[in-house]
C-alpha cells in the first residue's frame, strides 16, 4: 500500500508546484473540450428540435441511427476520422492529423449524437398541457423556440454536462487523432494512459484527480439547479 499513498503524495506536489507536462494535458484538454461542445451546442440544438418537434418522412429512421450512434466505440469513431483525416484521405489536404483541430473535430462527433438524441427526446416527452399552455400565447416561431428553450433550461444543462462529461473522459479518438504529442495534443486521459503504462503513477493520479475533479464540478451544477427548479 505505501507505493499507493506515496504516489498520492507525489501527485499533489506536481499539482501544487503546476508540473508543466500535467498543465499542458489540463489545458489542452478543456480547449478542445470546450470548444467541440460549444460547437456541438450549435449544431446539435436545432437538429434534435427539429427531430423532436416536428413530424416528417423518415424520421424514425433518422432517429434510429442518432440513437445507433450513441453506442459507436470511441476507437471505431477515432479510426473512420483517422482514414479521412490521414494524407491519403480526403481531407488530408488540411493537414488536421495530429493536431488540437482533429480533436476538437473528434470530439464534436462524439457529442453531437447525444444531444440531437437527448434533445430530441426532451422535446417529444414534454409535457401537453404546458406545451399548450406556451401555444396558447400565440408566439411567433422564434419566440416560440425560445420559450420552450427556456422553459427546459434546466434539463438542457443536464444534457450538456452528460455529453461534455463523455468527450473529457474519452480516450480512443483523443489517442488515435490526437497522436498523444506532448505539450500540444495530449489530453488527460491520454496522458493517464501513457504516464501509468510508463511506471509514471504519480502523473497518472494527479491528471485523474481532476478529472475527477472536473466531474463533481459537472455534477455539482446539475444538482444545484435541480435544487433551484
Amino acid at each position: 500500500m505505501d507505493y499507493i499513498f506515496e504516489g498520492f503524495k507525489q501527485a499533489l506536489y506536481l499539482l501544487f508546484n503546476a508540473d508543466g507536462s500535467v498543465i499542458s494535458a489540463i489545458k489542452t484538454t478543456l480547449l478542445s473540450s470546450s470548444v467541440s461542445i460549444f460547437l456541438a451546442l450549435i449544431v446539435g440544438f436545432p437538429l434534435g428540435f427539429a427531430l423532436g418537434f416536428f413530424q416528417f418522412k423518415c424520421k424514425n429512421f433518422i432517429k434510429l441511427i442518432v440513437d445507433t450512434s450513441l453506442s459507436f466505440p470511441t476507437v471505431a469513431v477515432g479510426l473512420i476520422l483517422y482514414a479521412l483525416i490521414s494524407s491519403r484521405g480526403p481531407l488530408g489536404e488540411f493537414a488536421l492529423l495530429f493536431t488540437i483541430k482533429a480533436l476538437i473535430l473528434g470530439q464534436f462527433i462524439l457529442a453531437l449524437p447525444i444531444i440531437i438524441a437527448l434533445f430530441s427526446n426532451l422535446i417529444e416527452n414534454m409535457n401537453v398541457k404546458h406545451f399548450l399552455l406556451i401555444k396558447s400565447f400565440h408566439l411567433s416561431p422564434i419566440k416560440l423556440i425560445l420559450t420552450i428553450l427556456y422553459e427546459l433550461r434546466f434539463a438542457l444543462v443536464s444534457i450538456v454536462a452528460l455529453a461534455y462529461g463523455r468527450i473529457v473522459a474519452e480516450v480512443g479518438v483523443a489517442m488515435i487523432v490526437g497522436g498523444n504529442i506532448k505539450y500540444d495534443t495530449r489530453t488527460i486521459t491520454t496522458a493517464i494512459s501513457l504516464e501509468t503504462n510508463k511506471g509514471e503513477f504519480a502523473s497518472g493520479i494527479a491528471l485523474a484527480l481532476v478529472l475527477i475533479f472536473i466531474a463533481f464540478c459537472l455534477n455539482f451544477i446539475i444538482h444545484k439547479l435541480k435544487r433551484i427548479k
